[in-house]
């Protein structure tokens, strides 16, 4: 028996060791492995700035070069130890493995929300933000925008002996955007690119596909070759064609093509049209078209460049006082002549004034056709002083004519222009035209009368002066409608009033590549919002050049555009800054319900 309890108190095993205390003086970091890269205590960080520059920021430091510790971050998972030990059981491999956190500078580009922003990053986000759209553009090879400054310039005719059909057929080929009119039977009728013979064989290429879908009554909408969309409008006897690489949509070409189409039946009517292909379908339109080319290319040439007003169905008003306006109406209504139908004062092409019988409007495409004719082509213009002209508004009745007087004024004393603003040296901005419109066409008379009267009452009360200084004003700036926001353009509709309104173009977008740039990004965002299936109210895009935001709701359209390294916080309040100014300024923007008789 005892020798039992001798054999079970040799088997205890001895007592371990105790624990050390929590007051030890050893340091676990000691024991820790640290890097042997160290080179120098201070660290050198390069920075790349959006200007191209470079730019070196020393960070003065104990540490060595892999460890982080110098770099003012702390790791989520690294946090005292209740027992007083840093390296606590608790602690996990991720607290202190010296390569799974960046150093330095480099560790505020991706860990910004863990501890404040060091002085470079600031610096350098301070700079990013300030890049304008479209300011780090590289132009090459990829840019179909490159040569934009050349799509207006005529072909070389076809006597120029310095130029073979290949290469100014080679010319006409790489022109962005094209316009083609022609008949069912396959005759050319219009073209704003190359004459007709040049290209007679494209057109009847053309022609053959349309008529290919038309027999298999599967009517052809549109089809793509490459970077290239065509689109075809059938009306009647007639196809329109529109041939894009600017990246437009098919209902966006299509509104395009259709206002060619009203310019046309604004010259023949409807029943004239149908009339002449009835009894001929072989017709050659270009004699009873002869003398509206003009008009058809000046119509065509603002599409390329970039048509607000055709991208949002819609007019722009000059910006006047509500009291000013209300004057001008006043003096409109009381001179107004027996057989006034329209009565409109424009500058520059924007709307002053409008008088119209109650329940009628005119339709924004009938303004825009009369827009086109005043201030884009130089027919009417290089005449001055008064015209008469028979006019079809198709929207307002495609069956008839209706008379337009027309008149520039010179100054501000109501005479009558005896030369277009150009030839005297006046910007085009800043003419000022009344236009009055009847359905008689023996009112001449009493419209010119009705005309000097109204002229003589704006001249005395200073209305003429008023329109003269606001339409030199131009659009507000982006510094005047939202100081200190970091948007660079908008462009707002008022859905109720079918009006738009915009900031100024001038300096960032007022060279032609940069308003075509500009004008991109906006048909972009309508394209986007207004698809078929689309059921967005708020859509920003992000892209190397730029920023943009759209924003729809039933009563308004608003798109803006920043730079490229925009949040979308700022993007957000600088929208609201936009149309909080555009709910003060409403009453100046736009005219809401005009003179009515």
């Amino acid at each position: 028996m005892g020798q039992e309890n001798d054999s079970s108190h040799e088997e205890q095993p001895p007592p371990l060791p105790p624990r050390p205390a929590a007051s030890s003086s050893v340091d676990p970091k000691a024991l820790q492995a640290q890097a042997t890269t160290a080179i120098t205590p201070l660290d050198i960080q390069t920075l790349s700035f959006p200007d191209g520059t470079r730019g070196t920021f020393s960070t003065p430091t104990t540490r060595s070069a892999s460890t982080p510790t110098g770099s003012g971050y702390t790791s989520p998972n690294r946090r005292p130890s209740s027992s007083g030990i840093d390296g606590d059981d608790a602690a996990s491999i991720m607290s202190f493995a010296p390569t799974m956190r960046p150093a330095g500078d480099i560790a505020s580009l991706l860990t910004s929300s863990l501890s404040k922003k060091s002085a470079a990053w600031n610096l350098l986000k301070s700079q990013a933000a300030n890049v304008q759209p479209f300011e780090k553009h590289q132009r090459g090879a990829q840019d179909r925008l490159a040569d934009f400054e050349k799509e207006f310039a005529a072909l070389p005719d076809e006597s120029n002996e310095f130029f073979k059909d290949d290469e100014r057929l080679a010319i006409w080929r790489s022109k962005l955007k094209q316009y083609m009119i022609l008949s069912s039977a396959g005759k050319p009728i219009w073209s704003r690119h190359g004459d007709l013979n040049l290209i007679n064989s494209s057109i009847g290429v053309v022609q053959t596909i349309i008529s290919f879908y038309e027999g298999s009554k599967n009517p052809l909408q549109g089809f793509t070759a490459g970077n290239t969309r065509f689109v075809v409008l059938t009306q009647g006897p007639l196809y329109f064609v529109a041939i894009s690489k600017l990246g437009e949509s098919d209902s966006q070409l299509r509104v395009q093509l259709e206002a060619l189409y009203m310019q046309i039946l604004s010259t023949l009517t409807l029943p004239s049209l149908t009339n002449i292909f009835a009894n001929r379908p072989s017709t050659d339109l270009r004699k009873p078209l002869q003398g509206t080319e003009a008009l058809l290319s000046s119509l065509a040439d603002s599409f390329t460049k970039g048509s607000p007003s055709a991208l949002l169905s819609s007019l722009e008003c000059l910006k006047l006082r509500k009291s000013q306006r209300h004057t001008i109406n006043n003096t409109f209504l009381k001179s107004r002549a027996d057989k006034l139908l329209y009565g409109l004062i424009v500058a520059g092409g924007k709307l002053v004034s409008v008088i119209r019988p109650r329940r009628h409007s005119l339709h924004p495409s009938d303004l825009q056709l009369i827009f086109n004719m005043l201030f884009e082509s130089e027919g009417i213009k290089a005449g001055g002083g008064e015209n008469w002209i028979p006019l079809c508004l198709p929207a307002f009745n495609n069956k008839g004519y209706l008379y337009m007087y027309v008149s520039f004024f010179e100054g501000v004393s109501g005479e009558q222009a005896t030369a277009p603003a150009a030839a005297v040296g006046q910007p085009v901005d800043e003419e000022i035209a009344m236009i009055l419109i009847s359905a008689d066409r023996e009112a001449f008379f009493s419209l010119k009368q009705m005309r000097d009267d109204v002229a003589q009452q704006l001249a005395k009360n200073g209305s003429l002066a008023i329109i003269r200084d606001a339409a030199r004003a131009g659009r507000p700036s982006m510094g005047q409608i939202a100081p200190g926001s970091p948007i660079c353009h908008f462009l707002f509709k008022s859905r109720a009033n079918v009006q738009f309104c915009m900031s100024a173009l001038e300096p960032a977008f007022g060279h032609l590549v940069k308003r075509r740039r500009l004008m991109t990004v906006y048909h972009e965002l309508h394209a986007s919002t207004h698809a078929k299936n689309a059921h967005l109210k708020i859509l920003q895009c992000v892209s190397d050049d730029a920023t943009s935001l759209a924003w729809l709701t039933p009563t308004f359209e608003l798109y803006c555009i920043g730079g490229p390294n925009l949040s979308r916080a700022a993007m957000a309040q600088g929208a609201n800054k936009i149309m909080q100014w555009i709910k003060r300024e409403e009453q100046r923007l736009f005219i809401i319900g005009g003179g009515v008789f």
